[in-house]
């Protein structure tokens, strides 16, 4: 897959309307400590400390399409209640979000309060009423949904059964998408998938899809079944089954099974994940990109998800840093610097101590693998920096650098221990250790601390400093050296 053509789908839709409806609720947080068993019964007893709300179901749907830079007609039902208003005045701070929230008076706002200690839930208690909506509320869905679409880039149905996708409600979205020639995606609830028609695309998840279908999903083998079978059936025009660490598989009418492995991170929580997939989906869409581009923004985006706490969006700005870092292509040969800033303070965001060391590396040889990975184990991310081909020059001499920066970084980037590699072009890192800001610098060599650039950097914020002792006979010079001799 071309990298750049994803980053460029990210700078095309930008600023596109979309329109989601669907089953809006409050997501309620309730953090606190857990020290002790309760006396009354074998619980715990949780002392509160603070609380927090955000916008769920298709409200955090609207929140990722807001981050990823799209502009949002979000509809959907609540209740004449506190609850209700509270979603209102939360959707409405949300930038590039129009909420249109239909008032149903014998109706409560969907509401999720997660009891929260130590980083794991408690325990989650839901107040929601699911039966579908009154003819009222459904005529009124219609009419907003019909409005919004005359200017839209595509429509998504949100549909976590508490009673807003409706028939009609479905029917309606198809034939507006139909008559302005956009998208329609549904993510669907429930075992009866024909109920949403000829939707474009179709995007349940492994567990949905084979409880739909009756077959297991669980390997490339069993997935590419059940989408055979669920599209030999269905009415959609596409679908695609999100499996979480495995990746995405989908199919297409023309009945050909793709499959895209997701990229093996540090999962904090998954709340969320599937919101951040289809919003990240609709972005590839609304910007004209095949579906086989829209997964591989959707993983990407699913993938930085995961590593956040709580039900967390994804910007455009993390997905268009995780890309150009090469997180989903297996590494590139380096990254720009103010790339890498961007990376670096969401490694930080994730509680990951951030390392730093850097060199020529001009011919790799066991010295240099020994400070990556003594570097690598005292640190969660490593960031390498490289002297350009034109410090090396000034550095070494005319006759240096043997391998080019491109090719240098291109080997450094394929170590397990490097997850980043920055060049620079002065003789010294000490710029780019003051714009990174490591936790950790580490360098090999007859060295001490006071000797080592950007050791104060380090040590002024709090970091350390770790020196790796040189390994005899390995060196770069060395190792031309007993080239140039057998050579004669």
């Amino acid at each position: 897959m071309d990298t750049q053509k994803l980053i460029d789908l990210i700078r095309e839709a930008n600023g596109k309307r979309v329109i989601c409806v669907g089953d809006v609720m409050l997501d309620r947080f309730v953090y606190g400590q857990v020290t002790r068993i309760s006396p009354e019964a074998p619980v715990p007893i949780m002392r509160r400390t603070r609380e927090a709300a955000m916008p769920g179901g298709a409200g955090n749907v609207g929140r990722n399409l807001s981050t990823l830079g799209l502009r949002t007609a979000l509809i959907g039902v609540v209740g004449d209640d506190a609850e209700g208003r509270e979603l209102a005045e939360l959707l409405g701070q949300i930038g590039n979000v129009e909420a249109d929230l239909i008032v149903m008076r014998d109706r409560p706002t969907t509401l999720k309060t997660r009891f929260v200690a130590g980083g794991q839930q408690l325990l989650r208690v839901d107040a929601e009423d699911t039966r579908a909506i009154d003819l009222t509320a459904e005529a009124d869905i219609v009419m907003s949904l019909e409005d919004a679409a005359k200017d839209a880039s595509l429509i998504i149905l949100s549909d976590y059964a508490k009673g807003t996708i409706t028939k009609n409600v479905i029917e309606a979205a198809i034939a507006a998408g139909r008559a302005h020639g956009i998208p329609v995606i549904a993510d669907p609830k429930g075992l009866d998938f024909s109920r949403y028609g000829a939707v474009d695309l179709l995007k349940p998840n492994a567990v949905e899809l084979g409880q739909a279908m009756g077959v297991p999903v669980e390997t490339d083998r069993d997935a590419a079944e059940a989408l055979t079978q669920a599209m030999s059936v269905l009415p959609a025009k596409a679908i695609v089954v999100t499996r979480a660490a495995k990746g995405m598989s989908f199919v297409q009418k023309d009945g050909c099974v793709m499959h895209r492995s997701g990229e093996a991170r540090e999962v904090y929580d998954v709340s969320g994940a599937g919101d951040t997939s289809i919003a990240a989906l609709a972005l590839g869409l609304a910007a004209g990109g095949s579906l086989a581009e829209a997964v591989e923004l959707a993983i990407a985006a699913s993938g930085i998800a995961v590593g956040k706490s709580g039900t967390a969006t994804v910007s455009a700005s993390e997905l268009n840093t995780a890309l150009q870092m090469g997180l989903r292509n297996g590494g590139i040969s380096h990254v720009p610097l103010e790339t890498l800033v961007e990376q670096v303070n969401v490694w930080r965001d994730s509680n990951l101590t951030v390392g730093f060391t850097n060199g020529c590396f001009d011919i790799l040889h066991p010295g240099h693998l020994k400070v990556l990975e003594e570097a690598k184990a005292r640190c969660g991310r490593l960031v390498v920096g490289l002297n350009s081909d034109a410090s090396v020059k000034r550095l070494k001499g005319p006759s240096r650098p043997v391998n080019d920066e491109s090719s240098r970084a291109r080997v450094l980037s394929g170590l397990s221990a490097v997850d980043a590699v920055v060049v620079f072009d002065e003789d010294t890192p000490g710029a780019l250790i003051a714009a990174l800001q490591p936790d950790l610098l580490v360098k090999g060599g007859d060295y001490t601390i006071e000797t080592i650039v950007g050791a104060d950097v380090v040590l002024a914020r709090g970091g350390t400093v770790h020196i790796v002792p040189l390994v005899d006979g390995q060196s770069t010079t060395a190792a031309i050296e007993r080239a140039n001799v057998r050579a004669e």
